[in-house]
């Protein structure tokens, strides 16, 4: 590909005084792109400022690192929600998103072990009665993961909660009733880790 004429003509001199390997670190510096302005990174792991959810914009809410009994780093999660959604409200019926960022490795079949005691906590019998085929389904879904890898657990009211990982999605869960109750693992009355919730749901 040719390039525009005078586009790196600035650093032309500065490569025949210091030799080309100069000239290639400056050549990338030329094409870093910087991380956007907003963005938060939270243990080095980096959150955009908004993704789409529906086609429509959401905000980042917060992000915030969570430690498995007090002292493993296990993950970071962000919280997407729409401008204007109250905390007490993040359970509604309204779009959005979590992302989980991973420190640790974890197996599949551990997640299901994990979510259960929190869900038994923040639902009846007879909720998670109504409930266990859907959690059957997801917790089938899911796939062992090791540092670096994300799992998004993004809701659209009318279509589901998706389930993706790395950004493919793996399965769509059906129900408003569903999202609620899963996402209240981290953000509902008796929640996974109570810091975690408090840091997602302020605002920036």
């Amino acid at each position: 590909m040719t390039q525009p004429r005078g586009m790196f003509s600035h650093l032309k001199p500065l490569c025949h005084r210091r030799g080309w390997v100069f000239c290639l670190l400056l050549l990338a510096l030329n094409f870093m792109i910087p991380a956007p302005a907003n963005a938060l990174t939270v243990e080095n792991i980096t959150f955009a400022d908004s993704t789409i959810i529906g086609g429509k914009p959401v905000p980042l809410r917060n992000a915030a690192l969570l430690r498995y009994l007090k002292v493993i780093k296990a993950y970071v999660a962000a919280l997407y929600l729409p401008e204007g959604v109250k905390a007490e409200a993040v359970l509604s019926d309204v779009p959005k998103r979590l992302e989980l960022s991973y420190l640790v490795s974890i197996q599949g079949p551990d997640f299901d072990k994990g979510a259960a005691p929190v869900l038994a906590r923040n639902q009846t019998s007879a909720e998670l009665s109504r409930l266990q085929g859907r959690l059957d389904k997801l917790n089938a879904a899911y796939r062992d993961v090791k540092p670096g890898d994300r799992y998004t657990l993004t809701y659209l009211p009318g279509r589901g909660t998706e389930l993706a990982l790395n950004g493919s999605p793996l399965i769509v869960i059906e129900g408003a009733d569903f999202a609620a109750a899963y996402f209240g693992i981290w953000l509902g009355r008796d929640p996974i880790d109570e810091k975690l919730k408090r840091n997602l749901l302020r605002e920036r």
